[in-house]
């Protein structure tokens, strides 16, 4: 499982650069600051359309034309690893199928995203053509780890798995990068804001929290990468893992 880091760290450059080095990093076109020393110091890295952040201010859409100049920019970098096409998280799904039927830019570099609010046919029918699907939350299971997004996790592993427990296509889980819901999920990839997001915090690392918001990133990087997403889906596995939580806004 690949763990992709949100950005921007904020800080020095020198201090972004030593947290992101060697890592993975997901950049999100609404917050390019960190993008150039990602590039430079990440083993790979995958690209947000920024939807999340124009649904928080208000349901802006993405500017498609803009984002695909970006995305040529950065298309040919050895690191660059693949794109989300650009969707709409509160959206009809006929808005968001016409999104990927006009996207010009490689398949097998761009993934497509589901929301957790829309149909299982949807589902189905994205997992039987695109190598990778990501799972965004929206609607009533926007907020990950609440009882209903958890309901509707389990309905989602029992649609896109086979009956050995493999998913049918590769899955990346959007927001979904805490330890407790990685340990569930047989994602091949996940995101999340919490280490750039937490280590603002120095109060939650008790006592002797690390002096510099690059080494306090380090230290909860380093807790969420050491938990792997099981290979198959299993509805009786039970894992706890005492860690933040995740805001809905990361």
């Amino acid at each position: 499982m690949i763990h992709y880091h949100g950005t921007p760290l904020g800080g020095t450059a020198v201090d972004a650069s030593r947290f992101y080095k060697n890592r993975h990093a997901m950049v999100s076109f609404a917050h390019q600051d960190d993008m150039a020393i990602v590039a430079e110091t990440c083993q790979s890295f995958a690209l947000d359309n920024g939807a999340f952040t124009f649904w928080k201010q208000g349901g802006g859409i993405v500017d498609v034309q803009s984002y695909l100049m970006w995305l040529r920019i950065w298309e040919k970098h050895p690191a660059f690893d693949w794109a989300l096409i650009p969707d709409i998280i509160d959206g009809e799904e006929s808005d968001n199928d016409r999104l990927i039927d006009e996207w010009d830019f490689p398949k097998d570099k761009s993934v497509p995203v589901w929301h957790l609010h829309e149909s299982l046919g949807r589902l189905q029918l994205l997992a039987h053509r695109w190598p990778r699907v990501a799972l965004g939350s929206s609607g009533d299971f926007k907020t990950p780890s609440s009882d209903a997004w958890e309901k509707r996790m389990e309905v989602v592993m029992h649609t896109i798995c086979d009956p050995n427990g493999c998913p049918i296509t590769r899955l990346h889980g959007l927001r979904m990068m805490s330890p407790i819901i990685i340990n569930r999920f047989p994602f091949s990839s996940a995101d999340s804001t919490n280490a750039v997001r937490n280590s603002l915090f120095e109060q939650r690392f008790g006592m002797y929290p690390p002096a510099s918001r690059w080494q306090r990133a380090t230290v909860i990087a380093d807790r969420i990468e050491a938990v792997y997403s099981p290979a198959t889906w299993d509805r009786d596995s039970q894992f706890e893992f005492e860690f933040w939580a995740e805001s809905p806004n990361d």
